[in-house]
């Protein structure tokens, strides 16, 4: 399998990167025991993966409830205007928030969408009424509250 033409990635490392996506504080030797290599290995292969951006980075999973952000609003976000300037004022934006936790480009009704995660409702009034809305390059704001999540995970579909 090769995920780049710089990047060929084998079975090895496939069982690798399963095992890291499940926990990330394994250590090379419990990889080793897993993939069916030695540590040494295992600790080659590791580096050459985060050399190569394949593992971009090592995180804890937070509770976000755990952590007094009960609300989270799916945000759509449509443009004034559909210039290079207007989107790149719009994506500035977005990365000064941190509230925000993910931003996608989309086609269709909305031009983007944004995940928000939030203490409680006036929060998420703030973002929209003092933040959103009054930006230059906003037109459109839309937003959802999720009620419930059903699914979510960071973790790609190794196993085909």
């Amino acid at each position: 399998m090769s995920l780049t033409s710089a990047t060929a990635v084998d079975a090895f490392d496939l069982k690798i990167l399963a095992a890291l996506q499940e926990d990330g504080r394994l250590t090379n030797q419990e990889l080793a025991d897993i993939a069916g290599l030695s540590a040494s290995q295992c600790s080659r292969r590791r580096t050459r993966l985060e050399e190569d951006k394949i593992i971009q980075g090592y995180h804890a999973d937070l509770s976000s409830e755990a952590l007094g952000f009960n609300v989270i609003a799916v945000v759509h976000i449509t443009l004034a205007t559909h210039s290079p300037n207007n989107a790149k004022r719009f994506r500035d934006l977005v990365r000064r928030v941190d509230a925000i936790q993910e931003a996608y480009a989309l086609t269709g009704d909305a031009d983007y969408l944004l995940k928000i995660a939030l203490r409680d409702l006036k929060s998420l009034s703030d973002i929209v009424n003092n933040v959103l809305m009054p930006h230059e390059s906003v037109a459109h704001v839309r937003s959802s509250i999720v009620l419930d999540c059903l699914k979510t995970t960071r973790k790609l579909p190794l196993k085909d």
